[in-house]
């Protein structure tokens, strides 16, 4: 599936700069909804699991896996396990299919070596890179066919349990805040936020 210009500058002012991983997780979504004969999701049709981390390129390309998909935090219709691969699971969650996507290793490996990630390992921040140093790699990026990037599994089963939307809120008794039931802690028989009530939270799904 080609990309036009139109969406290729809407995802990156969506992202924020221009790089050279946005547009692979752009391209990888794109494909894995092709194989699997979905739209964009507008409301949690569809639902990612990204194995990206942060702090490394991988954040850029989980943004175009976001932009194609719709699959976004705001939606809760994504998860993030921090494993630090350039890889994910796209679910079409109505008919509980899926296929995993993941950058061939060699091509990787590659990517890494280019200009653009040695200016980015000398601490040039990626909107003061000339565009010159870009527009190679964006070119080939956009042109190249998918089998030389990417590894797309067989579409699988997956069973999805969908979950209902929370429009129940409580104040908490410390704060005051209004809070979704589903968070609310209970301390001496009154509901009490997480914050306020000390409990923990892991960041990290899957760790």
């Amino acid at each position: 599936m080609k990309i036009s210009q139109e969406i290729l500058e809407q995802a990156f002012y969506f992202h924020g700069h221009k790089c050279p991983a946005m547009p692979l997780g752009l391209r990888a979504a794109m494909k894995a909804m092709d194989v699997l004969e979905v739209k964009r999701s507008q409301d949690k049709e569809l639902f990612v699991i990204s194995e990206t981390g942060k702090g490394h390129a991988a954040g850029c390309f989980l943004d175009g896996i976001m932009f194609a998909t719709g699959c976004t935090y705001g939606k809760s219709n994504i998860e993030k396990r921090y494993w630090n691969k350039m890889a994910f699971t796209l679910i079409d969650t109505q008919r509980e299919r899926a296929v995993r996507v993941s950058l061939k290793p060699e091509f990787f490996a590659k990517a890494l070596k280019s200009p653009f990630v040695e200016q980015r390992k000398q601490g040039v921040p990626p909107q003061d890179i000339p565009f010159e140093v870009l527009k190679p790699l964006l070119d080939n990026i956009l042109s190249m066919p998918w089998e030389q990037f990417m590894e797309i599994s067989d579409v699988f089963k997956y069973p999805f349990e969908k979950t209902k939307g929370c429009f129940t809120a409580f104040p908490c008794i410390k704060c005051g805040e209004l809070v979704f039931e589903n968070a609310l802690r209970v301390k001496d028989g009154k509901p009490i936020c997480i914050p306020c009530s000390g409990y923990k939270v892991c960041e990290c799904h899957g760790m």
